[in-house]
């Protein structure tokens, strides 16, 4: 069996297998969407795959959407020569119950895949067309954080963006710079309006979304490619709008077990590829069935029917902010971020593994949660904390099957200790005077500088996970030396009163001396780490 439209057209041998085939007319569909495109999105990766992919497939199946979703790469174009075109637009859901169940169903709402390159005639040519259509009502974004940064911490453009500034719309490489040139297309055209809708699980998306693309139009129009009536097109919130949003489903990297499985079942090629640019993709995507998505409802050009979505919730730019706080502030990645670089340290390849066999490990991913985060969460309303971490220990965090990586949840942790961390650290200090009563997080903050020292608490070496501060922090670190606790003096300082990586001065709200007393326990000697976390959560 071959995941080609052509492949599909044999309903019997892929029901037989156990998966789901489209219940629409994907032809039809995509047809449409290439007539006159409704929804488009940039970075089609895994997440947007399985989660965007499979919102409008479900929208198609009840049938209160009728075309598919434009489809735009602006970083790795690996992804439609090697994942796309192969497969005709087609993908792979495999859901990952706690069971052991799996839950597979062929997705037919990708419509059709564009490069987003200036240099290749017919793909930009094809992208004007798209965004110069009156009947696009959305452009939905999973770009990663990074994918909206122009400038270095320092300030500076980076050099992409340099030349985008310089080299005007026409040469336009980063997604940023594409972005704002489609948008002068749709100005053109007749002045559309539109939602720039960000999906990636970072604080108030919208407005950074909205930073980017007002600071690329200014700079074109210091440089003269674009005029001050596009300004205030892109400007007017009542006609191109930035609706924030909260993203949530653990998607892990494809599993090469699943793919064999797969392939023993009959369905040919799954083998996942690691493309050019570090992309781990494969033509099927596995994740977690939950899934929540809640979203400003602020669409100037209409919308489909999103609310009909599984795990869609439409709500005020309050409400969004809030459960986004929610999730990343207090109950879910907070508990990744202080306890996955630890398992690495303590040698768990998996994190749910660790949890569901390392009593003290789940009893500070508790504390994290339960006792240090949840006093001091603002309720959104439309979804209960409680309930969320409830579901979160009971169902999400144990599922081994997910196959989630502490080394996965330890890659760029030095961009997210401020809002994971720092944020509750502040809420304490508001609350409570100052943060002295927390133990989990400092322990947390703890282990990722021990992490940091990439070595594990037998002696061994390791390789750290990709973030952009490893190398200047290894370099903070070189004199200190595991088993020789005498080596630490007071190289953790510049680090925990850095209010730029914190949001805050650690050591002004109670809790630095304690995080430096915690990690001097952690290199003690072998075994080190494991005693200090008993220590603490005890």
């Amino acid at each position: 069996m071959k995941l080609t439209m052509y492949g599909i057209k044999d309903r019997a041998a892929w029901e037989e297998a156990g998966i789901a085939l489209p219940g629409y007319d994907v032809e039809a569909v995509s047809a449409r969407a290439k007539e006159a495109p409704v929804w488009v999105h940039f970075g089609i990766g895994n997440i947007f795959r399985i989660f965007i992919g499979g919102i409008a497939d479900g929208l198609l199946e009840e049938g209160v959407l009728d075309r598919g979703i434009t489809c735009v790469e602006t970083f790795d174009y690996d992804v439609v020569d090697k994942i796309y075109e192969p497969y005709d637009n087609l993908g792979l859901s495999v859901i990952l119950h706690g069971d052991g169940t799996r839950e597979c169903k062929v997705l037919g709402s990708l419509a059709e895949a564009v490069k987003a390159q200036s240099s290749n005639e017919a793909q930009w040519k094809r992208l004007k067309e798209i965004f110069s259509s009156s009947s696009l009502q959305m452009v939905s974004f999973t770009i990663t954080e990074k994918g909206y940064a122009l400038q270095k911490a320092d300030g500076t453009w980076f050099p992409f963006v340099e030349a985008d500034i310089k080299n005007g719309p026409d040469k336009a490489a980063g997604a940023m710079a594409v972005l704002v040139a489609m948008l002068y297309e749709r100005y053109k055209a007749g002045k559309y309006p539109i939602a720039l809708v960000s999906m990636d699980n970072c604080s108030q998306n919208g407005a950074k979304l909205r930073e980017s693309v007002l600071t690329m139009t200014e700079e074109w129009k210091k440089a003269g490619f674009v005029d001050e009536g596009f300004v205030n097109y892109v400007s007017n919130e009542k006609v191109v709008a930035f609706p924030w949003t909260m993203i949530d489903k653990i998607t892990p990297r494809p599993s090469e077990q699943i793919a064999a499985d797969l392939e023993k079942l009959g369905v040919e090629d799954m083998q996942p590829v690691i493309t050019g640019k570090k992309t781990y993709i494969a033509p099927f995507v596995n994740a977690e069935k939950p899934q929540y998505l809640v979203i400003e409802d602020s669409f100037p050009n209409g919308r489909p029917a999103l609310e009909k979505g599984f795990g869609v919730y439409m709500a005020d730019r309050n409400t969004v902010n809030l459960s986004e706080r929610m999730k990343v502030t207090v109950c879910l990645n907070p508990v990744h971020s202080a306890t996955g670089p630890l398992g690495v340290v303590l040698g768990y390849d998996l994190f749910a593994h660790m949890l569901n066999t390392n009593e003290d490990m789940m009893k500070m991913a508790r504390m994290v949660a339960y006792d240090e985060g949840l006093p001091v969460v603002a309720d959104p309303g439309i979804l209960s904390p409680q309930a969320f971490v409830d579901e979160l220990f009971n169902d999400r965090f144990p599922n081994e099957y997910l196959g989630d990586t502490n080394l996965r949840l330890a890659v760029d942790v030095s961009q997210m200790v401020g809002i994971r961390f720092g944020e509750t650290v502040k809420a304490y200090v508001a609350k409570f005077g100052d943060a002295s009563g927390l133990t989990a997080i400092p322990l947390g903050i703890a282990g990722w500088l021990r992490y940091m020292l990439g070595v594990d608490d037998e002696g061994n070496k390791f390789e750290l996970a990709p973030d952009p501060m490893n190398e200047e922090l290894q370099e903070q670190f070189k004199d200190i030396v595991v088993g020789k606790p005498e080596t630490f003096k007071d190289q953790l300082k510049p680090i925990l009163s850095n209010e730029r990586l914190f949001f805050t001065d650690l050591y002004k709200d109670g809790v630095g001396e304690k995080i430096e007393h915690m990690f001097r326990e952690m290199i003690a000697g072998p075994g080190a780490v494991k005693a200090t976390i008993h220590k603490y959560v005890h």
